[in-house]
């Protein structure tokens, strides 16, 4: 049950980042022509910035669940089996408890920058730091299934 929650929770960021990247892209090209016939979009940058911020969240999870993400090999690759299983267990656990410290301070900057107002748009600066606090949950959440799998001893890890 839970592996097919991870699997949906997977496709729909994979969804999401492909829609924000779509619309960072059309945004950036509408706002050209705009400004290039004289009529600018005041808020395009706003948006556009916001969108990213999201986009950015997204794919580092993403690349954590592919295991994409830089990392160095230089010690776990001259132990055997065991003791680099054991590694990546101590490593995913000491990787989850700093995302889970960051995610306490990244949730009160949220709340604290939710007064905030950004320019044209008027909108909270919540809005952009919340997505610090999404992506930091799904690393959080991708870690520890990564860590369940490794205790399990049915993920391959490293390589």
């Amino acid at each position: 049950m839970l592996s097919l929650i991870d699997t949906k929770i997977n496709r729909l960021e994979r969804i999401g980042a492909i829609l924000l990247l779509t619309g960072i892209v059309a945004l950036v090209a509408v706002a050209s022509v705009s400004r290039a016939v004289g009529h600018p979009i005041i808020w395009s940058v706003e948006i556009a910035q916001l969108l990213f911020v999201w986009l950015c969240m997204l794919c580092a999870d993403l690349a954590l669940q592919q295991r994409r993400h830089f990392g160095l090999a230089l010690l776990s690759d001259g132990l055997g089996p065991r003791a680099r299983r054991w590694l990546d267990v101590a490593n995913h656990l000491i990787a989850a408890g700093f995302l889970i410290y960051l995610l306490i301070y990244a949730w009160r900057n949220a709340i604290l920058m939710h007064p905030r107002l950004i320019g044209a748009t008027q909108m909270h600066a919540s809005y952009i730091h919340a997505a610090m606090v999404a992506g930091l949950a799904l690393m959080v959440r991708t870690l520890l299934m990564q860590l369940a799998g490794l205790l399990r001893g049915d993920v391959a890890e490293g390589n």
